[in-house]
């Protein structure tokens, strides 16, 4: 690859910035100074600027706890998009949600800018549980726990069978779900009976929202949480 899209995939400068960077002389790979920002160089060279070495990264797994009022895109022209929040030193990596959730709704979203990994944990064939804690209108009661359980039929799909659990106050719950298909817990709540009145998703695939983000704040993946999605 160019040395200036390798030294931007580091997060040090953009491709733009590297230009500067090899006319001041101070780039180094594999022990030569780069004359040209289209000198090729390996993911595993070892490249420095100003004598500090640099580590190449091609993908980056963050994790959002997401607020409500943001749509889970790239951009939109209604509504401001979760992009808002990828900090500086990531958004040349170009990153975009892994799946979706609704404007009202908060939690964990997982962006990255890694397309097979994002393939592999929507794909419906992976059954990838998602995890949320709802508060409703109306109390759950027992019955509920078996219609869930029964899976749901609706216009456009086939709502696998569900976990309702139901905590000791009988409007607040947690719902688990494999496809995660638009308002699908709102209208499985809906089949009973009852109306969502708070959602967030706690968990993809065994991957939680980490209690420390407060609604807005993002950080990677570990190198454990993105083998547990990938290994799921």
């Amino acid at each position: 690859m160019r040395i200036d899209k390798y030294i931007s995939g580091c997060g040090y400068a953009s491709r733009s910035e590297v230009k500067d960077l090899v006319k001041r002389g101070i780039v180094v790979a594999d022990g030569r100074v780069c004359k040209k920002c289209d000198e090729q160089v390996r993911e595993d060279s070892v490249v420095e600027v100003d004598g500090k070495t640099l580590i190449y990264r091609k993908y980056v797994y963050l994790m959002l706890n997401k607020p409500k009022g943001y749509v889970s895109a790239v951009s939109d022209k209604r509504y401001p998009p979760v992009t808002d929040f990828v900090p500086a030193e990531y958004k040349h990596f170009d990153v975009y949600p892994v799946g979706r959730l609704d404007i009202d709704t908060e939690g964990l979203l997982i962006l990255t800018n890694d397309g097979q990994f994002a393939h592999s944990v929507m794909s419906p064939g992976k059954n990838v549980k998602k995890r949320y804690f709802a508060c409703v209108d109306l109390p759950m009661a027992e019955e509920d726990i078996e219609t869930f359980a029964a899976g749901m039929e609706f216009k456009e799909f086939t709502a696998r069978p569900a976990l309702l659990e139901i905590t000791d106050n009988p409007h607040e719950v947690y719902i688990e779900i494999a496809e995660g298909k638009f308002h699908q817990v709102k209208r499985m709540c809906a089949r009973c009976g009852k109306s969502v009145t708070y959602l967030k998703r706690v968990s993809v695939g065994g991957v939680k929202l980490d209690e420390k983000l407060a609604p807005g704040e993002m950080r990677e993946l570990s190198k454990e949480e993105v083998e547990t999605l990938v290994n799921y």
